[in-house]
Formats: structure tokens, C-alpha cells, sequence
């Protein structure tokens, strides 16, 4: 004769079960969170398949993708994986199916409304830069807080009143804020923005900002980078270690 087990303990032991699997999914997520290298290379990959579709190309191969992205055809499938499965071995991608996949994953499927601020040469030059609306990057708002700047037309769009982001943000249902202000001013215009509602930060300040879990942003130097480019060429023949003096 089997000996019973009492409801209560199948019921604890079930509810133990179930938090250790909760747990278990929710280590899960955690370690799938997609890496900030991924997701660049995902948008090498979509201009390639932009390119390819450009030619009437219909179908793709990894070990193409990865040629024209200076990539193994590895990295590519293993980028591709982390999203779901696509194309069949030996057949290669559709170019118009993988196409379209990868621009939901970038949310390009969509309209962002986008709001500029700072209209020096660099914020001017970002709101004609048609790529952004083509894209799906729409400017709405252009901002500063330069007085004499405001009531200017910069193309179809007037130059706002910075002071007045919040309602205007709100008005307009802006989660994309492009910042092209000098360095002392950029990370509280962030944090001005942050709790205007601004969810994504695209920064041209020449200085690294920082913001809530919340909130995503790039820093975009572009002195660092032509400084990278500097040191490549100015490192070739130098030895690998140099010893400096005091």
C-alpha cells in the first residue's frame, strides 16, 4: 500500500518548483540581452540587403554577407541565430524576406518622431541629412535655447524655445532626441530631456553623457574617431611600446 502525501506539500512543492523555474526564465532573458556589437552589425547587414535589392538580387548567402561586411560567414549566422532562424543551408537568404525581417527587429518597420537641439553647423547639417527620414527618422521639434535663433526656419521647421521642450515634446510624442550642443551644456540638456520624456539619446556633444537604465544613448565623437584615424596612420613603423619620459 502506497502512503499518501498530503495535499498541502504537492502544493508547496509545486509553488517551488514554479519560482525555481520563474527564476530560471528570468536568468534566461538575462543572459540573451543582445550586445551593442550585434546590433551594429545587424545594420551592416540590412544596408548590405538594401544594397542587394537595389541590384533586383534575390537571394543571399552568410558567407556574401560576411564578405561584403569584412566578416566571417560564422559571425553572420551567429548574429542571425540570436533572432530566429532564417534562409535553408545550401539555398542562402531571401533578400526581401531577410530584409524585412531585420528591419522589424530594428524597429525600422515603423515612424520615429525626433526632435534636434543645438542649431549650430552640425544640428543644421543633421536635419538635412535625408537618410534619417528616409529611414523613418523624422525631425519634428527643432530646439535651442539662443534667443535670436528663435522664429529661424531650419528647412520646414522653426526653431523652438529649448525652455519650453516639455510641452512641446509631449505635444509632438517625441521618444528620439538628437543633441548637438557645446560640452558644458550636454548633460544637463540631457537630464532636461530625460524628464521631458525622452527615451533614446543620439549625442554629438564632444563628451560622453550618461543616463537612467531607461533611457538608451550613443555618444557619437567624432573627434575621437578622426583621432583614431590619426593614430593609424601615425603607428605604422612605431615600435609597440615607447617609453616615456617625465
Amino acid at each position: 500500500m502506497t502512503d499518501e502525501i498530503p495535499a498541502k506539500k504537492i502544493a508547496d512543492g509545486s509553488r517551488r518548483n514554479s519560482k525555481k523555474k520563474s527564476a530560471k526564465v528570468k536568468r534566461q532573458k538575462t543572459s540573451n540581452k543582445v550586445s551593442d556589437a550585434t546590433v551594429k552589425r545587424l545594420s551592416k547587414y540590412y544596408r548590405t540587403l538594401q544594397n542587394a535589392l537595389a541590384t533586383d538580387k534575390t537571394t543571399i548567402s552568410s558567407e556574401e554577407i560576411g564578405r561584403l561586411n569584412g566578416l566571417t560567414a560564422a559571425q553572420v549566422r551567429k548574429d542571425l541565430s540570436v533572432f530566429g532562424a532564417f534562409g535553408r543551408r545550401g539555398l542562402g537568404y531571401s533578400v526581401v524576406d531577410l530584409h524585412r525581417a531585420i528591419s522589424r527587429i530594428l524597429g525600422l518597420h515603423r515612424t520615429w518622431n525626433v526632435c534636434l537641439v543645438g542649431v549650430g553647423n552640425i544640428g543644421t547639417a543633421l536635419v538635412h541629412f535625408k537618410q534619417f527620414a528616409e529611414q523613418g527618422f523624422i525631425f519634428k521639434l527643432v530646439l535651442d535655447s539662443d534667443k535670436e535663433k528663435h522664429g529661424k526656419m531650419v528647412g520646414d521647421l522653426k526653431i523652438e524655445d529649448f525652455a519650453h521642450a516639455k510641452e512641446l515634446i509631449e505635444r509632438e510624442n517625441i521618444k528620439i532626441a538628437v543633441v548637438a550642443v557645446p560640452s558644458n551644456a550636454a548633460q544637463k540638456v540631457v537630464d532636461f530631456l530625460v524628464d521631458a520624456g525622452i527615451r533614446a539619446v543620439l549625442n554629438f556633444a564632444p563628451v560622453s553623457i550618461f543616463v537612467p537604465k531607461h533611457v538608451a544613448v550613443r555618444n557619437e565623437n567624432m573627434a575621437i574617431e578622426i583621432e583614431a584615424l590619426s593614430y593609424a596612420l601615425s603607428s605604422k613603423g612605431q615600435r609597440p611600446r615607447q617609453t616615456l619620459t617625465p
